[in-house]
């Protein structure tokens, strides 16, 4: 399966990514790990990349577009992929159909994790990071403990982790990726998920789905 996963920060993709990678052998492409390691690599995109992110800019679509190309023709995919990071805009969608038709390729589904702004704001402005270990917590989900070794005092939020940050970060979002959520539900593969509720739950739900297009494909194969 060729799956797309797209939320709002804080929404769990992460998490949930993991679990959905496990179960069905699929290899997460996520554009964060995809920039670092070609940084790291200090390849010819990784470079120009580089350039970019010093300066304070956003890495230009052309780069993460070959980048995803790369990963795409090159990295173990046999199995499926899931998309994680990209594409954030209507223009790298259209891109992406083109590229994956040229390898005669496509996507399955898009899930979207859908969970309340109210919520998002709850779960990333409590975050909190220990600046002695680097460990992180959360101060109502997952405080620290005794066994952590960790004071409250040590503890420190992240600029990005503020109301106002992530109030502005999930406006962002919301205006980069709603026109990106009409564009796959006009292709009748995007699939809403209720992220709220315990992990489990969540992922039961994102389960249903797949399970579903896992046996929609074999029927078609067959």
């Amino acid at each position: 399966m060729n799956l797309i996963f797209l939320g709002p920060p804080g929404a769990g993709k992460g998490t949930q990514a993991q679990r959905i990678m496990r179960d069905y052998g699929v290899s997460q492409i996520s554009t964060g790990d995809m920039l670092r390691s070609h940084i790291r690599q200090d390849t010819d995109l990784g470079r120009i990349a580089a350039q970019y992110i010093n300066d304070g800019n956003l890495v230009p679509d052309e780069v993460i577009v070959e980048m995803i190309n790369k990963e795409l023709k090159y990295s173990d995919t046999d199995t499926g992929y899931l998309l994680d990071g990209f594409p954030r805009t209507l223009g790298q969608a259209t891109t992406l159909d083109k590229m994956l038709a040229e390898q005669d390729d496509y996507i399955d589904a898009v899930l979207i994790l859908d969970v309340p702004t109210q919520e998002l704001v709850k779960r990333l402005s409590g975050r909190r990071v220990c600046q002695k270990t680097g460990k992180s917590f959360h101060l109502e989900y997952n405080p620290p403990t005794e066994a952590d070794g960790v004071n409250m005092e040590d503890l420190i939020q992240r600029e990005d982790d503020k109301e106002e940050t992530v109030l502005r970060r999930l406006k962002i979002y919301d205006n980069e990726t709603k026109p990106l959520i009409d564009y796959y539900k006009k292709k009748k593969i995007a699939f809403k998920i209720d992220g709220t509720g315990k992990l489990v739950d969540v992922y039961n739900r994102i389960k249903t789905i797949l399970n579903s297009i896992h046996k929609t494909k074999n029927l078609k194969a067959n």
